[in-house]
């Protein structure tokens, strides 16, 4: 069985109508994504990223990742890998 699906996606590297912007200096982070997890830290969320979907309490926002506790364990999500947030 051959696959031709690349590994990686890097589809948060797509065309934004970059205009006059040089591509080393685009900000991943969204500052409006991290505002929306500050403003559920202590809160139960599920958060879909780009390697998939995991639901947690989110411990803490840091200005490039969350902390998020799933069940007494610690996970660290990037904040350019988080698709989207959904509060429970």
């Amino acid at each position: 069985m051959n696959h031709y699906y690349p590994m990686h996606h890097h589809h948060h590297m797509s065309h934004h109508g970059g205009h006059g912007h040089h591509p080393l200096a685009v900000t991943l982070v969204d500052p409006c994504v991290v505002d929306a997890l500050r403003a559920n830290v202590g809160n139960y969320v599920v958060l879909e990223t780009t390697r998939g979907g995991i639901d947690g309490c989110i411990a803490d926002v840091k200005p490039d990742h969350v902390v998020l506790d799933a069940r007494g364990k610690k996970f660290l999500v990037r904040i350019c890998e988080i698709v989207w947030i959904m509060p429970k």
